[in-house]
């Protein structure tokens, strides 16, 4: 069946059961996991207040500060699962095409992903990453709700 998952997150509550739930997956078909965060750059004119008030080495710095304890509670709750797990952050400007990337990359044949995540919208639309990497994604993609 599947023998690799990527499993995208954003920190999100949504993102955060999507992940717990893949590596129950995982574990069950015996599987390795691939959790990716993609982070996005520093933008001088941006309209969210966060990067407005950051310089671009704080706001860099505080990505990926943030990246990382996103993906080492990730490697955590995959160890404690006995699922094989590796970790990974990038940055772009178009996440969706940084997943199915990174699917390719690592050889994953499945995408585990949520319905939306810190963007999101209604709980009853997919959010817009999501219905992007359905749109473009050859691999499958289970979309967790």
């Amino acid at each position: 069946m599947f023998k690799r998952i990527l499993v995208p997150t954003d920190g999100s509550a949504l993102s955060t059961s999507a992940v717990d739930h893949a590596f129950s997956f995982a574990h069950e078909i015996g599987a390795h996991v691939v959790v990716l965060t993609v982070t996005e750059p520093f933008h001088v004119f941006a309209l969210s207040a966060d990067q407005i008030e950051e310089t671009s080495a704080s706001f860099q710095h505080e990505v990926y500060r943030r990246a990382g304890l996103l993906l080492s509670d990730a490697q955590n709750k995959a160890d404690a699962r006995h699922v094989p797990c590796r970790t990974m952050q990038t940055e772009s400007e178009h996440p969706h095409q940084a997943i199915i990337d990174a699917a390719d990359d690592t050889g994953c044949d499945l995408i585990v992903m949520a319905s939306h995540g810190r963007k999101g919208v209604s709980a009853l639309l997919l959010g817009s990453v999501t219905v992007k990497v359905l749109t473009h994604s050859k691999l499958p993609v289970l979309v967790y709700r």
